[in-house]
């Protein structure tokens, strides 16, 4: 069993009000998340109580949850654990009310020794999550609570700032967890750790010595169920505002005063009012061919299901630097990259057919997929008589530590963090006001979608958007795989 470092998970026993529990999230990531926290120990002690739609009873909801384990737990499942994990389990449907829910959760803190507290986690559709915030007011189940927030949060501006009037009017913002999943993944913790824990980086991680930086999501998924919650939502609101746009924060943050969450939270927001308003002609939207046939799309559908825009951040370390994101269905890899594009030499004393320049700037490239990998390329000198320079890298894996068994889920480290009450990792009221704000001209006068073929990059003005420059994906060397390093 993993041993648990103290201070890691949080002081107090927990109760979970798990809101849309029979749903695909709960399925795939919280509940086998929630039985890995309280089986390894992170958890001093849990009860979940499951709400849905569903007219089911507890031993219903144990089942679907044992299920949900042999399906998507990513480490073994032993019995004696799942035999204690079933036992905290409990159920209430939706129809039953704020009275039953409320006796749920005392039933559940009553089994608990010493003081107590809540977490409701809200896995449910955006229109559904401020009847589920009254519910818990109304079962007077808002005291000793924190409350996590699926994604989006609001679509425009004026929905952004009339959800949050909403949700303080139950919940202080100190109480509130917007979600992002991307956040809670270990790579991009490791950008905090890379940039201010080293002496070689910092120094030129500003507009002297950065080109520019590119944020790539691509995904070859297509929409399955979604489509009906996608056409009302778009790859932009979807993904860039909750996703990408936070990702650009720790990439283009200034060192915090402490590794606590009001210190990073502030240097996040400072980045967000530095950026300039996204305009409509430094973006490209793009629908894959064939997604208006989709069942719940409208045939004649312009939302897009891909998205690539061109930000900027007017401070003093970033003023000039462009910042290039792209994401979207159906594209031809699964990646998730930050890419830093250093600027090339002034000058070259090389000879025009040394190869140098030719596979253009030095990188520096995180990959944000669980098990994080990094990579340095940089010209060196190929062997053998004359000056022929190749592009050669330095690559560092997660798996090259030992260390990789540590690694949390992103949803088992985020709920975590909740329970403790620490904000780093989650969105706050101001920053997501703020990005609907420098959203505003892009949503007044969206730019037509293109189509492109499923499979493909995107549409061809991709590339004029980042000229004279290129997207580093698809890349031209493959990650060396490090379990064959030195066979």
């Amino acid at each position: 069993m993993t041993k648990v470092p103290a201070g890691v998970g949080p002081r107090y026993p927990q109760v979970v009000v798990l809101f849309g529990a029979t749903g695909d999230l709960a399925h795939r990531k919280l509940l086998p998340g929630l039985f890995y926290l309280s089986s390894t120990g992170f958890i001093p002690g849990c009860r979940i109580v499951g709400v849905s739609l569903d007219e089911i009873n507890a031993d219903a909801f144990r089942a679907n949850a044992r299920k949900a384990l042999d399906e998507f737990s990513t480490r073994k499942v032993v019995e004696s654990d799942w035999g204690t994990f079933a036992q905290a389990l409990d159920y209430v449907p939706l129809s039953a009310g704020p009275e039953a829910l409320k006796k749920a959760v005392k039933k559940a803190e009553d089994s608990l020794e010493g003081e107590t507290r809540r977490l409701h986690y809200l896995s449910v559709p955006p229109n559904a999550a401020l009847s589920a915030v009254r519910m818990l007011g109304t079962a007077d189940l808002v005291s000793r609570s924190r409350i996590i927030m699926e994604k989006p949060f609001g679509t425009d501006l004026a929905s952004a700032v009339s959800l949050n009037q909403k949700l303080h009017e139950v919940f202080s913002e100190e109480q509130i967890f917007r979600i992002d999943h991307f956040l809670g993944k270990e790579p991009a913790q490791n950008i905090l750790a890379f940039r201010f824990a080293n002496g070689l980086f910092e120094p030129i991680w500003n507009r002297n010595f950065i080109d520019h930086v590119q944020i790539d999501v691509p995904e070859t998924l297509s929409l399955g169920t979604r489509a009906g919650f996608y056409e009302a939502t778009g790859a932009f609101r979807d993904m860039v505002v909750t996703h990408l746009f936070q990702i650009l924060a720790f990439t283009a943050m200034e060192a915090p005063t402490a590794l606590e969450p009001a210190p990073i939270s502030e240097e996040k927001n400072k980045v967000f009012r530095s950026m300039l308003p996204i305009q409509p002609n430094d973006v490209v939207r793009g629908q894959y061919t064939g997604y208006r046939s989709e069942p719940g799309v409208s045939p004649e559908s312009e939302t897009e299901t891909f998205i690539a825009l061109k930000c900027s951040i007017d401070n003093w370390r970033w003023a000039g630097v462009p910042f290039f994101l792209r994401t979207g269905k159906r594209l031809a890899e699964g990646q998730r990259i930050i890419s830093i594009a250093f600027r090339e030499p002034p000058k070259s004393m090389f000879p025009p057919n040394s190869g140098v320049g030719a596979q253009g700037p030095d990188h520096l490239t995180f990959d944000l997929a669980d098990a994080s990998k990094m990579s340095l390329s940089f010209y060196g000198k190929r062997p053998g008589p004359g000056m022929r320079l190749d592009k050669l890298s330095l690559q560092f894996a997660m798996r090259d530590t030992g260390f990789i068994g540590d690694v949390l889920e992103a949803y088992e480290r985020l709920i975590l963090d909740a329970m403790r009450g620490d904000h780093t990792l989650f969105n706050t009221a101001e920053g997501i006001e703020r990005l609907w704000e420098v959203s505003t001209p892009l949503l007044e006068a969206l730019p037509p979608v293109r189509s492109y073929a499923p499979g493909s990059w995107g549409p061809n003005a991709i590339h004029q958007l980042i000229a004279p420059r290129a997207w580093r994906l698809p890349f031209e060397r493959v990650w060396r795989d490090p379990n064959l390093l030195g066979s």
